[in-house]
C-alpha cells in the first residue's frame, strides 16, 4: 500500500451509512433465527403484542412477589413460552404472509401449551404419586417435550437439536437399563419431564427467575439511547488515532454487547455503523467484518451481564453473581486488549489514519450523557453490594433507565416505547427459554445414563494425567456443541458435559467453567459455523470464509486466556495476592500482545518469518506461570524485538 496516509476527510457517506442499515433486516433473518418472525397487523397484532407484553409483565410480578411451588412458577412460565413461540415464529423462516397462522400451527400451540399448563395445575397430585405415572401422563410429558423442541428448532435453529437428539437417542436405546423399549421411554420422559432434573432443572429455573428480567432491563436501556451513546463514546476516546474506526468498533461493541444477548445481533448493530467506516478509512472488507464480529462476540464475555450466562454460572457453582462478575473483569480486558492490539497494527501496517477531528464528538457532550449509565451503575453497586435480590435490582433498574430517559426529548421512553420494550424483551426470552429447556433434557440425559461420567473417564484415560491434551480436548468438544447454539444454552451444555472433565484433573471449578464458556462463545466466530463472522460480512460484503478466519485470528486472545486461568487461576482473583493477580495480568498481557503481533507480522514494520516465530514463542511461554517460563519468554520477546527494530532501521536508512 501507498506511504500516504489515507484521505482523513474521506468517509461514510449518508447514503452509505442507510444503505448499510438497511441492509441490517436482511442480514438478521439470514443469519440469526430469532429474527424470522410472523407478520402480524391489525387486531391480530394487537393480540399478539398484548400477549407477549402480558407475559413480560406477568415475569416481573413473579419473580418479585410470587410464592407458590416452584412446579407451578416453571409449568406456567414454559407454557407461556409455548404460546408465544408459535404465535411469533413461523415452521419456515421465509413464510412472511401476513396475519397467517397454520391450522397444524394452532394444534401443535394448543396441545403443547396444555401438556405444560397440564403439569401446572396438576403440580400437587404430580408430587404427591411419586413413580406412579399414567400411559396418558407419560403421552401428556412426550408431546411437552416435542412441543419445546419445535419451538427451540423455529427460533433457535437445527444444531442444539442435533445434539439432543444423539443423547435422547443414547438414552433409549443404550444408557438406560430397563429391557422394554415402553419402560425407558416411561423412565426418560418421567425423568425429563416430570421432574426437576430435566427440563425444568437449573437453566430453565435460573431463567424463569433472573434472566428474563435482565432481557427485559436490556429492552429498556436499548431504548434510552445507550448504544449511540457507547459509540459516540468510543468515537471520542479512541476515533481520532491511527485506525481510529477499528478501535471504535472494539470499544463500542464491548460497551454493546454486555446489554445485548447475542452476537449476531450485537454485530449487526453496531455493525451497520462500524463496519462503513471501517471500509472507507482503508480497512479491507474482511478485516472490517471479523473486527466488529470478534468484538461483539466478546461482549458476551463482558461484565457485568455477559450474555446472561453469568447468572447460571453463579447457580451452578453456588457463589453469589457479583462474584462471577468481579472475576470476569480481567480476561474480559485481556481479550478487547488483543483485538485492540491487532487493529492498531494493521493500521499502522497499513498507514490507515483516524477519523477527522471535526467528525469526533466533544467531550462536553459526552458528559452530558453519562446519566445514560446510571441504571447499569446503580444496578452493579445493588448486586455487588447484595443491598438486594438480583431480580428486584434489575427490576429497579429497569425504573432508573425510564427516568433517565425523560431528560433527552428523542430518547424518552414513551408510552409506546414501553410496550415496545416489554414486548421486545417478551420476545427475547422465547429463544432464551426455549434453549434452556432443551439444554435441560441433554444435562437430564447425560446424567440419568451416567454418560457424563464415561466421557469424563474417557477423556481423563486419554490424556494421561497430562493436563494440556484435557484442556486441548475439552476446547474441541466446546466448540463443536456450541455452533450455532446461543450463549446461555452453550454454557449449560457445556457446564453438563465438559467442565467436570477438568474439574477431575484438578481445575478449580469456576477455571474450569471459564474455560468452557469462552469456548463455547468463541464458536460464533470460528469455522465452518461462524455466525457472527458471517453477518459482519454480509454487511462489510466480504468473503464469509476469509472474515470468519480473520475473526479468529483477531479474537487470538479468546483462544489463550482460557488456557491461562486454567493454568494460573490467579488471572481470575482464586487463591491470590496483589502482586500474584498483578503478575498474572502482566505477563497475559504482554504475551497477548507478541501473539497478536505475530499473527499480525508487524511491530514497527515488517516482521521475517523467523522473527515472528520468536516472538510468538515468547508470547507462549508466558501463557504458563513460572519464573522460567516467564524470563523466557520475557527474553524471547525483548530479542526478537531488538532484532527486530535494527533490521527495521537498516531497511529504512536503505
Amino acid at each position: 500500500m501507498s506511504e500516504e496516509k489515507k484521505d482523513p476527510s474521506a468517509f461514510v457517506s449518508q447514503s452509505e451509512t442507510e444503505q448499510a442499515a438497511a441492509d441490517v433486516e436482511a442480514v438478521m433473518k439470514k443469519y440469526d433465527r430469532e429474527s424470522n418472525q410472523r407478520v402480524w397487523t391489525g387486531g391480530p397484532g394487537k393480540a399478539v403484542r398484548f400477549i407477549v407484553v402480558a407475559f413480560s409483565i406477568w415475569c416481573i410480578y413473579v419473580t418479585l412477589f410470587a410464592t407458590f411451588l416452584e412446579e407451578i412458577r416453571l409449568t406456567s412460565f414454559l407454557a407461556f413460552v409455548i404460546v408465544m413461540g408459535f404465535l411469533v415464529f413461523p415452521a419456515r423462516k421465509n413464510d412472511l404472509r401476513p396475519n397467517y397462522m397454520p391450522w397444524y400451527d394452532i394444534i401443535m400451540m394448543v396441545a403443547g401449551t396444555g401438556a405444560f399448563l397440564y403439569f401446572t395445575f396438576s403440580a400437587d397430585k404430580i408430587i404427591q404419586q411419586g413413580t406412579r405415572f399414567q400411559t396418558y401422563q407419560i403421552v401428556i410429558g412426550v408431546i411437552g417435550i416435542l412441543a419445546l423442541m419445535e419451538i427451540t428448532r423455529r427460533c433457535v435453529g437445527l444444531p442444539i437439536l442435533i445434539v439432543a437428539a444423539f443423547f435422547i437417542v443414547y438414552a433409549l436405546c443404550f444408557g438406560l437399563t430397563n429391557p422394554s423399549f415402553a419402560g425407558r421411554i416411561r423412565y426418560f420422559v418421567r425423568n425429563i419431564f416430570y421432574t426437576k432434573e430435566g427440563i425444568f432443572s437449573t437453566p430453565v429455573n435460573v431463567c424463569s427467575k433472573y434472566i428474563v428480567v435482565f432481557i427485559i432491563f436490556g429492552a429498556f436501556l436499548e431504548r434510552t439511547g445507550i448504544s449511540a451513546f457507547f459509540i459516540d463514546l468510543a468515537n471520542g476516546i479512541a476515533g481520532k488515532y491511527a485506525g481510529g474506526p477499528a478501535k471504535v468498533s472494539v470499544i463500542s461493541s464491548a460497551l454493546c454487547g454486555m446489554v445485548s444477548g447475542s452476537s449476531v445481533g450485537n454485530t449487526v448493530t453496531t455493525g451497520s455503523v462500524t463496519i462503513p467506516m471501517m471500509k472507507k478509512t482503508g480497512y479491507r472488507p474482511e478485516f472490517a467484518g471479523a473486527v466488529e464480529a470478534a468484538s461483539s462476540t466478546g461482549g458476551q464475555i463482558m461484565p457485568p451481564i455477559m450474555g446472561a450466562a453469568a447468572f447460571l454460572m453463579a447457580d451452578f457453582l453456588g457463589v453469589p453473581y457479583s462474584d462471577i462478575i468481579g472475576r470476569a473483569v480481567l480476561p474480559a480486558i485481556l481479550y478487547f486488549a488483543g483485538i485492540f492490539i491487532s487493529v492498531h497494527l494493521e493500521a499502522k501496517k497499513n498507514n490507515i489514519a483516524g477519523i477527522p477531528e471535526d467528525r469526533i464528538p466533544k467531550f462536553r457532550s459526552l458528559i452530558k450523557d453519562l446519566y445514560l449509565l446510571l441504571p447499569l451503575v446503580m444496578l452493579v453497586i445493588w448486586v455487588s453490594g447484595n443491598y438486594m435480590t438480583m431480580q428486584r435490582a434489575a427490576s429497579f433498574a429497569i425504573i432508573l433507565s425510564i427516568l433517565v430517559s425523560m431528560f433527552k426529548k428523542e430518547n424518552r421512553i414513551t408510552p409506546t416505547k414501553f410496550f415496545d420494550a416489554l414486548e421486545a424483551g417478551g420476545k427475547g426470552t422465547i429463544t432464551v427459554a426455549a434453549a434452556c429447556g432443551v439444554a435441560g433434557v441433554i444435562s437430564g440425559s447425560i446424567t440419568m445414563t451416567g454418560l457424563a461420567n464415561e466421557m469424563i473417564n474417557a477423556i481423563v484415560s486419554v490424556s494421561g494425567q497430562h493436563l494440556i491434551i484435557a484442556l486441548l480436548l475439552t476446547m474441541l468438544c466446546c466448540i463443536v456443541l456450541g455452533m450455532g447454539v446461543p450463549t446461555t444454552a452453550t454454557y449449560c451444555i457445556m457446564a453438563a458435559t465438559c467442565a467436570p472433565i477438568l474439574i477431575r484433573m484438578g481445575v478449580p471449578a469456576i477455571a474450569a467453567h471459564f474455560f468452557v464458556f469462552y469456548f463455547g462463545i468463541v464458536s460464533d466466530i470460528t469455522p465452518p459455523v461462524a455466525l457472527a463472522a458471517y453477518a459482519g460480512s454480509a454487511i462489510a460484503k466480504a468473503n464469509p470464509m476469509k472474515t470468519a478466519f480473520t475473526a479468529s485470528k483477531l479474537a487470538i486472545a479468546a483462544f489463550i486466556v482460557p488456557y491461562i486461568i486454567c493454568y494460573n487461576p490467579a488471572l481470575i482473583l482464586v487463591d491470590a495476592g496483589a502482586g500474584e493477580i498483578a503478575l498474572a495480568a502482566v505477563t497475559a498481557l504482554v504475551g497477548i500482545f507478541a501473539v497478536a503481533a505475530s499473527l499480525e507480522g508487524y511491530l514497527g514494520g515488517p516482521m521475517n518469518p523467523v522473527i515472528r516465530i520468536v516472538i510468538a514463542a515468547g508470547g507462549l511461554c508466558l501463557i504458563i506461570p513460572g519464573i522460567t517460563t516467564d524470563l523466557t519468554g520475557f527474553g524471547l520477546i525483548i530479542a526478537g524485538y531488538l532484532i527486530q527494530r535494527i533490521a527495521h532501521r537498516k531497511t529504512a536508512a536503505a
